[in-house]
């Protein structure tokens, strides 16, 4: 890529019902399974800068493989709610897709408790756990009548209940990022999806579980995050025989948010990697910044070109090498990407390097 950034590789594998499981692959080297939290969406969360750093900081000489959960971002959708079976069913069908005999996990939020119960019966295929930001009884996270309000606001306001959570998730994210995780969650998946998933997450209980994991593990968790009790990270670490325990500084729940890079070398330096370093991306163009612009907006090529009175097929040769650029599929990823502050981002950068 012109930037340095590695590309996103988007396949698909389906479940025995023929639900549609989009995955997307990143790096080279041993595989590490990322089993992802609550809500996903493969395209848009490799345009937002901080969530694709992250990404990339833990590909560096890893296939970092992550995917869709049935009915989130570009999976097909299912009649089928979720549960404990439906993730450990969507995880095995990924790992057979990609030929994962071996591998190391990362489970994140939601992703945590998941990867514990795979990791209980499948000692012979995990090589190294990490576990961040999960829990061990979700009926523990939060009081009853708080639940019942974020539940009952997802279903009624998905746009309050995606604005609450953001706030929740990522206290210190900047307001564009914290706008584009909005949007982000709401075209992640419906809100009937949502707070069935949420509920999942509430309902999730691996405690006995814990004692089967046999595997070097990790458990990593932000001291004061605002999502998950750092009680459950220590009842994680205390319950898994072979788990050490590292708390990090902090309170954001997502985990590209805050330091990042800090808790990108944690895992990496578990894993027996070098630390972790932001890739670097190159700047667009003045015009190239003008037509995203103008792509976010939701113009046609037809329409940029009338606006800055050049040709139609000019328009669409500045959209395209925006797209390879950035390595992006799609105008909504540029849309996502400058509604998350990238070219602001990329100026911040610029002048800190000058």
């Amino acid at each position: 890529m012109q930037n340095g950034a590695m590309p996103q590789r988007i396949d698909s594998t389906a479940l025995a019902d023929g639900t549609e499981i989009a995955y997307g692959v990143v790096g080279s080297g041993p595989v590490l399974m990322y089993v992802p939290g609550w809500l996903t969406h493969l395209e848009l969360s490799w345009a937002l800068p901080d969530e694709r750093d992250f990404y990339q900081m833990l590909a560096k000489n890893r296939t970092l493989v992550r995917y869709d959960k049935a009915g989130c971002g570009l999976s097909g959708t299912s009649s089928r709610a979720p549960s404990m079976e439906l993730e450990l069913e969507t995880l095995h069908a990924v790992a057979a897709a990609v030929g994962a005999d071996r591998y190391e996990m990362l489970g994140v939020s939601l992703g945590a408790p998941v990867a514990v119960a795979w990791a209980a019966s499948h000692q012979d295929d995990v090589t190294r756990l990490v576990l961040y930001g999960g829990w061990v009884r979700g009926h523990d996270l939060t009081s009853p009548e708080t639940r019942a309000h974020l539940l009952g606001l997802i279903a009624q306001h998905w746009g309050l209940g995606s604005d609450l959570l953001a706030e929740i998730f990522a206290p210190d994210a900047d307001t564009a990022t914290r706008e584009a995780f909005r949007e982000y969650q709401r075209a992640a998946a419906t809100p009937e999806r949502a707070r069935a998933m949420l509920e999942l997450a509430h309902r999730i209980d691996v405690s006995d579980l814990l004692g089967a994991v046999d595997v070097p593990t990790l458990v990593v968790h932000r001291e004061r995050d605002r999502a998950t009790p750092l009680a459950q990270a220590e009842a994680l670490a205390a319950g898994i025989p072979s788990a050490s325990l590292a708390v990090l500084a902090g309170r954001d729940h997502l985990p590209y948010i805050g330091d990042a890079l800090g808790l990108a070398t944690c895992v990496r330096g578990f894993l027996g990697l070098p630390p972790a370093q932001r890739p670097v991306e190159s700047a667009l163009t003045p015009r190239q910044h003008e037509v995203a612009a103008l792509v976010t907006e939701g113009l046609t090529n037809r329409e940029i070109a009338a606006r800055l009175s050049v040709s139609e097929r000019t328009a669409e040769s500045h959209v395209e090498r925006i797209r390879i650029r950035l390595g992006f599929r799609s105008r909504a990823q540029i849309a996502a990407w400058v509604t998350a502050g990238g070219p602001d981002r990329m100026a911040s950068l610029r002048q800190a390097r000058h």
